[in-house]
């Protein structure tokens, strides 16, 4: 009887796979990069010249259920991320499920932002992550692990609405965050993202995030700008990102780009706003990317005392 029933879930273990593997696919895409980069000025006088690669791996896969959902993962192997370094190699992975008619709802074990996160890069490409030494990451809305995120089917022409969800996740979170945003692309050229977010992973040190960006290209240009606001019940958490961003299509392989971003900080000892600015060009030619960028930042830590620094890159990356 044991043996009977050994072979039957064998077979019936054998038909499970033999329909998982029917019924979706798996792929694998990469990338890689190499990098020389420089950073001087009295802000970064440790650093000087260093040589920095890249590595990455992405997993999606997914298939269509009998009810006509669709079901998608994604898995993501970057070593190199600093979000990664406690899980090792792993990095972003996530599970979502689809309609045409439903929308999509997704859930992120790591990596996926809330409403307002995922639209929060500034139009010059967040120039500050650039790991000058005097400048500290701009607040955020947060997105603790399990977040979920739903995207309406498309409501009219361009128009989707996103809504997010963070569980209460730590016993020092005052409660759960969530965060609303609209994106719209219904005009030819026109991009146009809004979205608010909370943040109350800590007690007593709740806020509020408002994220207004938008660009809009005309042939070869396109031009955008951003606003991001960051008000927290400590009067000392306020801060404001507002940025530009200009870029000349030159050939469908060269572009060139000239961002700023300019940034305010409520904290006590801030008394100067600091300020970016970043040239950029790029060519692409199959799967490579040749590019440079040279980037001015001043006032990095808001204060009177000078703190500048001159950064230049040049990167080769390859998609595989």
């Amino acid at each position: 009887m044991n043996n009977l029933k050994k072979v039957g879930l064998t077979a019936l273990a054998s038909s499970l796979v033999a329909v998982t593997a029917h019924a979706g696919d798996v792929s694998v895409s990469g990338g890689a990069s190499m990098t020389i980069k420089n950073h001087t000025g009295n802000s970064d006088t440790s650093k000087g010249k260093t040589l920095k690669m890249g590595n990455q791996l992405t997993f999606t896969g997914g298939g269509e259920l009998e009810n006509g959902l669709t079901v998608g993962i994604s898995f993501i192997i970057d070593q190199g991320d600093d979000t990664a370094a406690s899980d090792g190699p792993f990095d972003s992975h996530s599970v979502q499920i689809s309609s045409d008619t439903l929308g999509t709802l997704k859930m992120a074990g790591e990596g996926t932002n809330d409403a307002a996160g995922s639209v929060d890069t500034t139009a010059a490409g967040d120039i500050w992550n650039y790991t000058f030494s005097g400048f500290t990451t701009p607040l955020a809305a947060t997105s603790n692990s399990g977040t979920l995120k739903y995207t309406t089917p498309e409501l009219t022409d361009g128009l989707t609405l996103v809504a997010s969800y963070s569980p209460k996740s730590t016993t020092t979170a005052s409660g759960t965050s969530v965060g609303y945003g609209l994106n719209y692309s219904g005009i030819d050229g026109l991009s146009v993202n809004l979205a608010t977010g909370e943040n109350n992973k800590t007690t007593g040190s709740e806020a509020d995030m408002k994220v207004m960006k938008a660009s809009y290209a005309y042939g070869p240009v396109t031009v955008a700008a951003s606003n991001n606001q960051y008000d927290g019940t400590v009067a000392t958490d306020d801060q404001e990102v507002t940025s530009y961003n200009i870029s000349y299509t030159v050939s469908e392989n060269i572009s060139v780009s000239y961002g700023t971003e300019k940034h305010e900080d409520s904290a006590t000892a801030a008394v100067e706003d600091a300020e970016i600015r970043a040239y950029s060009a790029s060519y692409t030619a199959g799967g490579m990317t040749l590019s440079a960028i040279a980037i001015k930042a001043e006032n990095e830590d808001f204060t009177s005392t000078v703190k500048d620094s001159d950064y230049w890159g040049l990167t080769a990356s390859f998609a595989f």
